[in-house]
């Protein structure tokens, strides 16, 4: 083995050794491939558009709408709610077992939400401020905010379900999914005014989030749970694009009528619900494959880092799209995402966007478990090798 390959071994083994033995490693696999599914899907499916003066949001999806099957292997928001409502209920617990107070359970999980948001708020109200002064296009600053800015939504409705966990834990699923479905029957079958799938913003990922806990309370331990959640999700989510007008794609696309995903609806819901059926199936195989070093280092550092990935990849997306503005319409990255050539040099940018938001990293991981201070950035200095204490608190 060359001597980088095996120092990076060591150093694999060494985070290995240092998480706790009871430590599900499944949980943390499963989160960060939700992340990372998120990310590239966003990468995918998002394109900015220029005409020589502005900078316009478009999607391959608007185009090629046969690619929708793209949306389904990429949009793992359920994964993550599901991740969620797991660790939390568990962390709860534990937390009243150890004499800990509700509130400081709860100011330490949103301290570690919100924190790293600091960072992005102030660099893209630095960053709007001076595009708006030097006379950039509205719409174009208005764009780059919006997608800079679209992650912040998540965050709001998931801190408000953690602050919800005493309460919610032991809800049943069916109670939320029976809210998704009345609210789009209300709005789609009869007229309902639109603001009311406002609702389903807290309803349609409580679904995932209330399966999540009752994964901690050992409820869905059988494979037979899964199974059932894989099979009934896909049946339902299959019978409602085909026969009830729901859209095949799980993620907006500009300028269609209807979007799946703001707010959720009973399709997006019942395709999470197959999501987390999938995701039940695969954790003792995801355990197996954790007990490889390599693997599991590389998923400790995505999970540590996940708040920053998640928060600073459109903003990498678009530091690429602008800097590469410098050298004029480039294929695959300011053309209009209208065939499979665009896709095709899309895939071949993507490596430039992970260089792009490996430099996001760099700048901004000191906000992320400890602020940016002192000892924030001491623990990006040790990031590639965490500590014990980092990993289990990952």
């Amino acid at each position: 083995m060359s001597r980088p390959g095996a120092a990076l071994r060591r150093r694999a083994e060494r985070v290995d050794a240092a998480t706790p033995g009871h430590r599900d490693r499944a949980v943390d696999a499963l989160r960060a491939g939700a992340v990372l599914g998120v990310v590239l899907g966003h990468w995918l499916v998002t394109a900015l558009v220029s005409d020589g003066r502005t900078l316009r949001a478009a999607s391959p999806l608007q185009h090629m709408p046969w690619l929708a099957p793209v949306s389904w292997a990429f949009q793992t928001l359920a994964v993550f709610f599901l991740v969620g409502g797991h660790v939390a209920t568990r962390g709860h617990a534990l937390a009243r077992a150890r004499g800990i107070p509700y509130r400081r359970w709860l100011r330490d999980r949103l301290a570690r939400l919100f924190t790293p948001v600091a960072a992005v708020l102030t660099l893209w109200t630095t960053v709007t401020a001076a595009l708006l002064l030097t006379g950039a296009e509205y719409a174009t600053v208005r764009t780059l905010v919006k997608l800079a800015l679209s992650p912040l939504w998540f965050l709001l409705v998931f801190a408000a379900l953690t602050a919800l966990t005493p309460l919610v834990a032991r809800l049943h699923p069916l109670w939320p999914l029976a809210v998704v479905l009345h609210v789009d029957l209300l709005r789609f079958g009869l007229g309902a005014p639109d603001w009311l799938g406002r609702l389903n913003l807290a309803a349609g990922w409580l679904v995932p989030y209330t399966l999540g806990a009752a994964w901690a309370r050992g409820e869905l331990e059988r494979r037979r749970s899964g199974w059932v959640l894989l099979a009934g999700g896909t049946a339902a989510t299959a019978a409602l694009v085909a026969w009830a007008g729901y859209p095949a794609s799980m993620v907006g696309v500009p300028g269609a009528g209807v979007s799946n995903l703001d707010p959720p609806t009973l399709a997006a819901v019942t395709f999470g619900l197959a999501q987390c059926g999938l995701a039940l199936l695969l954790r003792e195989r995801l355990r197996r494959v954790m007990r490889r070093p390599l693997a599991w280092a590389g998923v400790a550092l995505v999970n540590l880092s996940a708040m920053t990935i998640f928060l600073w990849h459109q903003t990498a997306l678009m530091a690429t799209t602008a800097t590469g503005l410098l050298a004029g319409r480039l294929p695959g990255l300011h053309t209009v995402p209208d065939g499979l050539g665009w896709v095709a040099v899309r895939l071949v940018w993507l490596p430039v966007f992970v260089l792009a938001l490996a430099v996001c990293w760099a700048a901004f991981r000191s906000w992320e478990r400890g602020g940016g201070g002192r000892r924030g950035r001491s623990r990006v200095v040790r990031a590639h090798r965490p500590t014990a204490k980092d990993v289990r608190h990952v």
